[in-house]
């Protein structure tokens, strides 16, 4: 894993793009502060700018540069969630202004798999993460299943996990205005 977290974080600082397991399914992932790069994440997946992506951090300290305002309650939804939990939290900070929704939110996750979080920890930014499929095609729940174009499109493709099947994408929870907790997905 040491040499696939060197290649993974040399491609990310140039502002580059990788196809990497995560704690749901694999994703298309750069550098969340680099403008260029995830302009490349969504002309990879021929997806339209204007639709949001994920973003991984590695922790709620990472969470709080990026978020200035989290609840007790969405704090401990995050301690207790035993599955991967994506929450839309309002008026991000600090990152790229292409990965911010035209309501000026963002989905952010904080994963829990050990190659993400010791990339993340690296990089010291969050990590945009995309499922691996072209824009209105099914997600692929495993690598074998991850069509050509976005193989040969990603700058790397990390070398860990390719066996890995997974079917249970992140529950999705949205922070409202006023501070409510809806659920999108479970």
């Amino acid at each position: 894993m040491k040499q696939e977290i060197k290649n993974s974080l040399a491609i990310l600082r140039l502002g580059k793009t990788i196809l990497y397991p995560t704690d749901t399914v694999w994703g298309l992932g750069c550098d969340a502060t680099n403008e260029k790069a995830v302009s490349r994440i969504f002309e990879i997946k021929n997806r339209n700018e204007s639709k949001s992506l994920v973003i991984l951090v590695d922790g709620i300290k990472m969470l709080k540069k990026h978020v200035s305002d989290i609840s007790k309650e969405v704090v401990e939804i995050l301690n207790t969630s035993e599955r991967p939990t994506t929450i839309i939290y309002n008026n991000p900070i600090g990152l790229a202004k292409n990965v911010i929704a035209k309501d000026n939110t963002v989905a952010i996750r904080i994963v829990k798999h050990d190659f993400c979080q010791k990339i993340i920890a690296a990089m010291g930014h969050p990590l945009v993460s995309t499922s691996a499929n072209n824009s209105g095609m099914p997600t692929p729940n495993s690598f074998k299943e991850i069509d050509q174009s976005i193989l040969e499109a990603v700058d790397y493709v990390v070398n860990l996990q390719l066996e890995k099947i997974t079917t249970i994408p992140s529950r999705i929870i949205k922070i409202s205005n006023n501070g409510e907790i809806i659920v999108i997905r479970d």
